[in-house]
């Protein structure tokens, strides 16, 4: 069998943060001696622990975990990047006899590795901190609408404060000259490079938030301050991409001084109940994928030893 062909099977547990992605796919990679491949934008950082709910050193003792703790916070990383390394990753498994389980909530990343990217426009350093400037200058609002006159499809699609897909898909038609849809349509985006059984976690909408409240509150209890005073004691300032990341940016204002403890706590509640909603709407518009609640471990577990051929 071809490796990095739709033939090579592996395993995505995908869905929003809080769901309990982790210990379910601890479980199940363990039954099916597997090896997970983090897809998560803040993992790969080293010292971005709490913030980023990290899989403990003892859950990685129960099972090889990848892309975790491989930069500094100063290093840039992106799906292109990620693609290629976990794709590399999971042809040195197959080859040794090995599966892969992907697993995060990172969906530009697990899309980037299934179906690729758009190559066309991919990126120019010079106009993306143009752009930057101008978005510091004039704000979300005026760049939203310099989008929607470029692009009326993406503008609708990307919400007006996601300032980071905003600038990108501006980058897009300024360097190709045409809309992101119709890149997307010449891609196509039909073919995925593996043959992927897709689980992605669902709860109810009202336990899911409950769930990242406790969440929050737990990780302040755990000493996030602390981490992200250690983090900027290093030089890893609020400027950087990974720190302004859900609960970095607002506890680097809480250190500042410019807001209280509680406000903190509320606003990485409100903020993180946002991004999984985000999460379900981008998951939803992906093929393929089998929703499961997380207690659905057995079920999940026979599906997967059907797809990996393996009692």
């Amino acid at each position: 069998m071809p490796l990095n062909s739709p033939q090579t099977p592996i395993v995505i547990i995908a869905g929003p943060t809080g769901a309990g992605k982790t210990g379910l796919a601890l479980e199940l990679a363990a039954r099916f001696g597997a090896q997970i491949i983090s897809a998560d934008a803040v993992a790969v950082y080293r010292g971005m622990d709490i913030g980023s709910a990290k899989p403990t050193m003892a859950e990685r003792s129960q099972v090889t975990h990848h892309l975790i703790d491989i930069l500094n916070p100063d290093e840039p990383y992106d799906a292109a990047r990620f693609a290629e390394d976990a794709s590399t990753i999971i042809e040195n498994l197959a080859k040794e006899g090995k599966n892969a389980f992907v697993v995060g909530g990172t969906g530009l990343y697990i899309k980037a590795l299934l179906y690729g990217l758009i190559k066309k426009g991919r990126s120019d350093n010079t106009l993306r901190d143009c752009l930057r400037r101008e978005l510091a200058q004039k704000g979300a609002k005026a760049m939203h609408e310099r989008l929607e006159a470029l692009d009326p499809v993406a503008a609708k699609r990307i919400h007006a404060n996601d300032s980071f897909r905003v600038l990108r898909a501006i980058e897009i038609c300024e360097l190709t000259g045409r809309p992101v849809a119709d890149l997307r349509d010449e891609h196509g985006f039909a073919h995925p490079r593996y043959k992927a059984l897709f689980f992605c976690l669902k709860l109810e909408r009202q336990v899911l938030y409950e769930r990242i409240n406790r969440r929050v509150e737990a990780m302040v209890e755990q000493g996030l301050a602390d981490e992200v005073s250690a983090l900027i004691e290093k030089g890893y300032g609020p400027q950087l991409k990974p720190m302004q990341a859900i609960g970095y940016c607002q506890m680097a204002r809480h250190l500042a001084g410019e807001i209280s403890l509680d406000e903190t706590i509320s606003l990485i509640q409100r903020d993180t109940r946002r991004f999984a909603k985000r999460q379900l709407t981008w998951f939803s518009a992906m093929p393929g994928i089998t929703w499961v609640e997380p207690h659905k471990a057995q079920s999940m577990a026979d599906l997967i030893s059907t797809h990996l051929n393996k009692p």
